[in-house]
């Protein structure tokens, strides 16, 4: 398999870039997440902490939310925008990689947690919502939170599960 040189790499980038479509594109998106955000931090007043939209990288965008007991456990859930899969994860993090490689090798049995290889970022990622409708705000919304209730419950459950 031949590698592209980083020129060829940076005149295909350029043309990506040419039209302005991605650039509006992602704003779009990261617009939707900042949203989210906000809604999650007026919904979840008193029982989550919501931290600002990351979006550094053009692969995701996320914000964090924690508890008293994810603080406690060293944890953090992460809503996700995934702009290469065009979907929506809620991630497990430990605040640090050691924190997470505990907790993968502690929830390996569990049905988020892949056995064979730890993901990159976090402890196990699971697609809350794997086809929105990013053209029907509301609807995209209500998906996500429900989805989210549902996600929340199962996860703490099997964290307090293994305390």
């Amino acid at each position: 398999m031949s590698v592209r040189s980083l020129n060829a790499q940076v005149h295909a980038y350029k043309k990506i870039f040419a039209s302005g479509e991605i650039q509006k594109t992602y704003q779009s998106l990261v617009g939707v997440v900042q949203n989210l955000r906000t809604e999650f931090h007026k919904l979840y007043k008193g029982e989550f902490s919501v931290a600002n939209v990351q979006h550094g990288y053009i692969d995701f965008t996320y914000f964090y939310l924690q508890t008293d007991y994810l603080k406690k456990h060293k944890l953090k859930l992460a809503v996700v925008l995934n702009h290469q899969q065009a979907h929506f994860e809620i991630w497990l993090l430990g605040q640090t990689k050691d924190v997470q490689v505990d907790y993968w090798e502690k929830l390996k049995g569990e049905k988020w947690v892949k056995e064979d290889v730890m993901p990159e970022y976090s402890i196990f990622e699971i697609v809350m919502l794997a086809n929105p409708d990013f053209d029907n705000p509301t609807k995209l919304s209500e998906s996500i939170h429900c989805a989210f209730e549902v996600l929340k419950k199962a996860i703490f459950a099997t964290l307090k599960a293994y305390e």
